[in-house]
């Protein structure tokens, strides 16, 4: 039905004479159904100009309906990230080989160096010692109780087996990084002296020296498999174990070696 325009007189739209809060529920409405991802899209259809108020009174189920659906969106999405971010996400770095048997000074392909001359085997409590002496082999200031415990008492088979080096991208557990890298994780005490020797007071190299530690799976003296950590104090190298099972999380930037 039209309307007769009469003189002086603008015809007003029936749907401006709303209240505040019909208006209010219409932008949340309108809002929220912008963020909901493409399944959950939802129609709403205004049946005309005149019938507006009908309309906006039936907003307010409406609205209900669309927050639950945007919640089971939003939720649904946090479920998919946590899901994702399980993961370690270890980015391989450089490949390195150090070497127990050779002499100092014996040329070598780059990156090998040489450590230890001539080593049959490798007794790790006549290395791995508390000493931060100017004479020291390798300055160690702290040794930890479980490191001591488990892994002073290992004698091993000096051999010379490449180490790949990883950086943890999320901060990760033991478990995580140890099942990301699977079969290759293993190094030995030789491994983690061998690389000390090279940088033995606190020096540049493959070992960090910053803040983050470096990591290790080791197998202790009882054949067990266990996480040795070693982070440049300062004074001297700080040298920790801990279970595979420890749930504490490694930051990111943790350097983790592997063969």
């Amino acid at each position: 039905m039209r309307r007769t325009l009469l003189p002086g007189r603008r015809v007003v739209p029936d749907i401006l004479h709303f209240s505040s809060n019909e208006f209010l529920a219409l932008s949340l409405t309108r809002n929220l159904i912008f963020d909901l991802q493409k399944q959950f899209t939802v129609y709403l259809v205004l049946e005309s100009a005149i019938q507006g108020r009908q309309t906006m009174r039936r907003l307010a189920p409406n609205l209900c309906l669309v927050i639950v659906l945007a919640a089971s969106s939003f939720s649904a999405h946090a479920d998919e990230n946590k899901s994702g971010g399980s993961s370690a996400s270890l980015v391989p770095r450089a490949r390195i080989e150090c070497s127990l048997k050779r002499k100092p000074g014996e040329p070598l392909d780059p990156p090998s160096t040489a450590a230890i001359p001539h080593a049959e085997s490798f007794v790790a409590s006549e290395h791995f010692k508390e000493d931060i002496t100017p004479t020291a082999p390798v300055k160690i200031a702290w040794l930890g109780a479980t490191f001591a415990r488990r892994f002073a008492v290992k004698v091993e088979a000096a051999d010379d087996t490449p180490l790949q080096t990883h950086v943890l991208n999320n901060p990760s557990n033991s478990g995580q990084i140890l099942g990301e890298l699977g079969a290759r994780a293993e190094s030995k005490l030789a491994d983690i002296w061998c690389l000390l020797r090279l940088q033995a007071n606190g020096e540049s190299g493959a070992l960090q020296t910053s803040s983050a530690p470096n990591l290790f799976f080791v197998r202790d003296g009882a054949g067990d498999l266990g996480v040795v950590d070693a982070l440049w104090g300062g004074a001297g190298w700080e040298i920790g174990a801990s279970p595979v099972g420890n749930q504490r999380a490694w930051t990111s930037g943790t350097r983790v070696f592997s063969h």
